[in-house]
């Protein structure tokens, strides 16, 4: 496909896109110590430039003032003068980032790409600040607005000219529900991606020390969306007609831990078969990765999916639930199975047929889809796309 936006020698030239992030860090970290540890911060919005195709700039709500390069993308942390204020009676409400505001207009963007659909009154402020330039909002979350809210969300979509998904039927219950106009144009593009690469398997195993034919690796919190209890249903089932299997399990938030450890060691099937290994640093994330097998995950909802984005860098074939984002992100379940959400037995199965398949041909298809499709690159194209659209519209 050609892409909408020539290669230009003077790249001042080229359309600019501002990227704007209203969320403040809860932690009060600075941008040096912020930056880090958002991994694919400014990725994304360096893979759209491509070569000067547009120029790109972040403006991030922050704690504190500063302005630097992430990236080769110019990005402004403002600090509003007073962030929240207290209402009578008690409640503490943030005052609108109009100073964030003054800043995306003075860039003088030719279309916004506004990060979050809940932020109806920040969102609103912005579209006065620019009435005139097209806006596009990312969404961040597959979960429905309830009560009041409902009224607050649509509120602000009425500002947008269009809204990103990582998958299109994830806005469906949205404009089935009048939350977003049915008119509304919707692009399938991904919220994140990863630098992660494959490497070798045997090296990373024996760094890990992650074992098992299968190496099964669950990525993600012990909580009811995550539903480890399913998987663990579903390796013991599995584990009757692959007696080497093992499961290592890493989490950060353990809501289910006692459960999840009352159902390994009341079954077993699982005894000694589990390994649970708490939280990792992040970059531990990739070796384990590149150790295992296939990654499992029993999600009920996900507006994305990074564990499995990352999975498929290093890869790691995914057999995950069927739901719309891991659908658009297993390539509808080409590269990864899909089962129904809370069916462990459908799971159980997928993990016996898929262990027996040519996993190194599994590897090279894994990583190959992720360059394609997902990579930074890949969203860079997609991004350019989507706004070449929107700009069109207006």
């Amino acid at each position: 496909m050609t892409d909408p936006f020539p290669m230009l020698d003077n790249p001042y030239e080229a359309p600019h896109v501002v990227f704007v992030g209203v969320d403040l860090d809860p932690a009060r970290r600075t941008p040096s110590e912020l930056v880090p540890f958002w991994d694919d911060f400014g990725h994304l919005e360096a893979a759209a430039v491509d070569g000067g195709r547009l120029r790109v700039s972040i403006v991030q709500a922050s704690w504190y003032d500063e302005q630097r390069n992430v990236e080769g993308v110019p990005c402004h942390f403002v600090r509003e003068t007073m962030q929240t204020i207290r209402l009578p009676g008690g409640r503490v409400v943030r005052v609108l980032p109009l100073r964030l505001c003054a800043r995306v207009r003075e860039l003088a963007p030719d279309i916004v790409h506004f990060n979050g659909l809940g932020f109806s009154r920040e969102l609103r402020a912005l579209r006065a600040f620019l009435p005139r330039v097209p806006f596009v909002a990312q969404a961040h979350t597959s979960a429905m607005p309830v009560g009041w809210r409902r009224w607050y969300f649509r509120w602000g979509a009425q500002a947008i000219d269009a809204a990103m998904f990582c998958a299109r039927a994830q806005a469906e219950p949205f404009q089935r529900s009048g939350l977003l106009p049915d008119a509304l144009p919707i692009f399938e593009v991904l919220e994140v991606s990863t630098l992660f690469q494959s490497g070798d398997q045997r090296e990373a195993r024996a760094e890990t020390g992650l074992d098992g034919d299968p190496c099964l690796f669950w990525l993600g919190n012990l909580d009811t969306n995550k539903d480890p209890l399913m998987v663990l249903d579903a390796v013991a089932v599995a584990a009757t007609s692959l007696p080497r299997l093992r499961l290592h399990m890493a989490f950060r938030h353990t809501a289910l831990l006692d459960a999840v450890r009352e159902r390994i060691s009341s079954n077993p099937a699982l005894a000694g078969r589990v390994v649970l290994k708490g939280e990792l640093p992040h970059r531990a994330v990739e070796t384990h990765l590149r150790a295992a097998d296939f990654l499992v995950q029993g999600s009920h909802r996900e507006a994305a999916g990074f564990g499995i984005l990352e999975a498929l860098a290093c890869g790691t074939t995914p057999l995950v639930t069927d739901i719309p984002s891991f659908r658009r992100i297993t390539d509808q379940g080409r590269c990864g199975a899909l089962v129904p959400v809370g069916d462990s037995s459908a799971l159980a199965r997928e993990i016996v047929a898929w262990s027996r398949r040519d996993r190194a041909a599994l590897r090279r298809d894994a990583r190959d889809h992720f360059e394609r499709d997902l990579s930074c690159s890949a969203v860079g194209r997609q991004l350019r796309e989507a706004y070449a659209r929107v700009i069109a519209l207006r």
